[in-house]
This record gives structure tokens, C-alpha cells and sequence, in this order.
């Protein structure tokens, strides 16, 4: 009984940990395709228009004209940007030639924290502009108590629900501006992560597991029973 059990234990470990080693082998061919994707050339505006789904661009360096939709502007609030928190402004670009817009996420910018409703004053330019970045999913939700906020500072938003308040036809990605900020603002935009390591460290723990239910078995099991029947031997005094 004590034998099947070891047995089935050592297998479902170490079944647990080869599974994690495909998952890490998965996340690093990942890693390859985008870091493949940083490397090819920007996508330009008709680029991303033309685009079956804009999402396989993800990743991919671009460079767009268009129109800043100023009144559209959002502050998402409680980001951290190079281990400080404040906002990422994020606002709406209407793209050059067409009726479609993008998020585009300018920057990071410290908050007021002795009057935590006033957003800074960020310059955001007339007429048409030229911007590069990259192409990334929409900016990432944070847990939120309650129903979402509709002002300029917000903890998340929702492209559904931003799209009928704003009557914009939004892109279903965003982008990550890059670049020098006349206006001041901060992008160091930290590089996608897809969690090798932490498949890596699971794996680990399962083949260790698997060791320790085998070396246990051996010791209670083999070696300390024969050192018994050793030590009550014939010759023992």
C-alpha cells in the first residue's frame, strides 16, 4: 500500500512538473514572437486601419497621424511608473483619413496629493500630429470598488462603455506613445512580462516534491528497516 502510493505520488509530481516546463517552453516562444514584433517596422496610420485585427499588431512598433480628441482625455489613477504612483493620462487619437480613434497612453504624471481631485495641466496640441509608440492591448483594469467612474480621474476604462460616452468609434488596442515628452511626461514603459521564471520556480518545487516522496520511501521503507534488522542481529550485544 505504502509503495503505491509513493509510486502514484512521484507520478503526479513529476507529471506536474514537466507540465510547467511545456508552459515555460510555451512563454518563451511568446517572448520571442514579440520580441520579433518590436523589431519589425512601424506600422503607419493606413497600417493599423487596414489591419484584419488590430490585436495581431500588438506589440509592433507604430507611427500615426491624427487628432487629439482633447475633451476625452482620462487620468487613470493609482499607476506606477518607475516604482512611483500617480496617473497615466490616456487620451483619444482620431485617426488621420478615417472615422476611428485609438487610446493612446501619453505618459505617466505625479499626482496632488494634498487635493487628490486635481489632474495637472498637461499641454495637448491642436490640429494634426504625428506620434510613434507601440501597439498594446487596452490600458489594464485594477480592482475598483463600485461602478466605474465617469470623470477625469479614473481608476479604469472600459472601451464599450468609454465609446458610447465619447460617441468615438474606438480600436479594439491601444498604444503606449513613446519618445520625448515636451509636456514632461514619463514613459517607461516597462517590457512585457509572461512569467518564465514562475514556471521555472513551479517546476521546481514539483520535482522536489517527487524527490522527497522517493527518498522518504527509501529511508523508512529500505534503509532504516535493514539498519534494524542490522542492529538486532546475532552478534549484537
Amino acid at each position: 500500500m505504502v509503495t503505491l502510493a509513493t509510486v502514484f505520488t512521484m507520478a503526479v509530481t513529476a507529471s506536474l512538473g514537466f507540465w510547467q516546463l511545456d508552459r515555460a517552453r510555451q512563454k518563451i516562444a511568446l517572448q520571442d514572437q514579440i520580441d520579433q514584433r518590436a523589431r519589425l517596422p512601424a506600422w503607419q496610420t493606413a497600417d493599423l486601419l487596414q489591419a484584419g485585427d488590430p490585436k495581431d499588431g500588438v506589440h509592433r512598433p507604430v507611427r500615426l497621424r491624427g487628432q487629439w480628441v482633447k475633451e476625452a482625455s482620462v487620468f487613470l489613477d493609482n499607476r506606477q511608473m518607475a516604482t512611483r504612483n500617480g496617473f497615466i493620462l490616456v487620451t483619444p487619437l482620431k485617426l488621420a483619413g478615417s472615422a476611428s480613434a485609438v487610446l493612446v497612453q501619453r505618459g505617466w504624471v505625479p499626482r496632488d496629493f494634498t487635493d487628490r481631485s486635481r489632474v495637472p495641466t498637461i499641454d495637448t496640441p491642436s490640429g494634426e500630429v504625428e506620434l510613434e509608440g507601440r501597439l498594446a492591448p487596452p490600458p489594464g483594469k485594477l480592482y475598483e470598488l463600485g461602478e466605474a467612474g465617469t470623470g477625469a480621474i479614473r481608476q479604469n476604462i472600459d472601451l464599450g462603455t468609454f465609446a458610447l460616452e465619447t460617441g468615438l468609434i474606438l480600436m479594439p488596442v491601444s498604444v503606449q506613445q513613446t519618445g520625448a515628452s515636451p509636456e514632461g511626461l514619463l514613459r517607461e514603459w516597462p517590457r512585457a512580462a509572461i512569467g518564465v521564471d514562475k514556471h521555472h520556480g513551479y517546476a521546481f518545487q514539483w520535482f522536489g516534491l517527487c524527490a522527497l516522496a522517493g527518498l522518504l520511501y527509501l529511508w523508512f521503507q529500505i534503509i532504516s528497516p535493514r539498519r534494524k534488522r542490522m542492529s538486532h542481529g546475532p552478534d549484537a550485544r
